[in-house]
């Protein structure tokens, strides 16, 4: 196996905290009132918008947490599905913070749209295994 490169361990460290973040916010969803609730505070609309989804919102962070645990396995070793994985759900938020944009007219999207493409920048121009497909 060949070393990973630097940014894939940075990548790697930025989805494994996403991961944790969304086991996170599933316990508040599955446990309300516990001791972590005042969590809430940080962004209070958040709870709002998961509550409005019912049930959908553990299906919701449970499928994003599950594919950035991925993504960061797969970029710890270095894989090519783990750049490509980590570019998908880059990409998908990219396209959810422009939806929010135009759609809601929610402008605090603008914020993540530059940042998830400098990540995205980053990953194919840094740390795109694809000239090594043939030699995993």
């Amino acid at each position: 196996m060949r070393k990973p490169a630097r940014v894939h361990r940075w990548f790697a460290a930025f989805f494994a905290f996403g991961a944790t973040m969304c086991a996170l916010t599933v316990s508040l969803l599955l446990f309300p009132g516990s001791a972590l609730d005042w969590l809430w505070r940080l962004n209070p609309d958040a709870l709002l918008a998961f509550q409005s989804l019912g049930s959908w919102s553990l299906v919701l962070m449970g499928t994003v947490g599950i594919a950035s645990l991925f993504a960061a396995i797969g970029l710890w070793r270095a894989k090519p599905w783990g750049v490509w994985l980590a570019l998908i759900i880059l990409s998908i938020n990219m396209l959810g913070d422009l939806t929010n944009v135009f759609v809601r007219h929610d402008y605090r999207g603008l914020i993540g749209v530059p940042v998830a493409g400098a990540m995205i920048f980053l990953l194919l121009t840094c740390g795109h295994p694809s000239k090594d497909f043939h030699t995993q």
